[in-house]
């Protein structure tokens, strides 16, 4: 058998049907650095870490990759501070959807929206 501990996780995708806004979105209120972006393909690399995060065009007549967008994603932003984080977010623009809540298990958690109306989480 293959030993398959190598793995890691590389790309997370995010699902959008505005391209230029979500990268606008991501670029400019989130402020993640960008490794790649390609108009033609409708794809954007960001770094978030090890990890990079991709932005890909949903065409207008894809109906499956439709259902991919504006739904929770279960990607958490872990910040420093989350409190100020939020302020800073809210002040850019950005919606949540639920301000920073302590959890049961230790954590904080904040749920805020994308310009295509995904779901993401900031972790503190």
């Amino acid at each position: 058998m293959t030993n398959i501990h190598f793995m890691k996780l590389h790309t997370i995708r995010i699902f959008v049907d505005d391209w230029e806004t979500a990268c606008t979105f991501y670029e400019d209120t989130l402020q993640l650095p960008i490794r790649l972006k390609n108009p033609d393909l409708g794809w954007a690399e960001f770094d978030v870490g090890e990890t990079r995060l991709g932005i890909e065009r949903v065409a207008a007549d894809d109906a499956e990759g439709k259902q991919l967008i504006g739904r929770f994603l279960g990607i958490s932003f872990q910040v420093d501070d989350i409190e100020a984080t939020y302020h800073t977010l809210m002040a850019h623009g950005v919606t949540f959807v639920q301000p920073p809540e302590r959890q049961h298990w230790g954590g904080t958690l904040a749920h805020f929206t994308d310009s295509s109306g995904n779901v993401l989480t900031l972790l503190g």
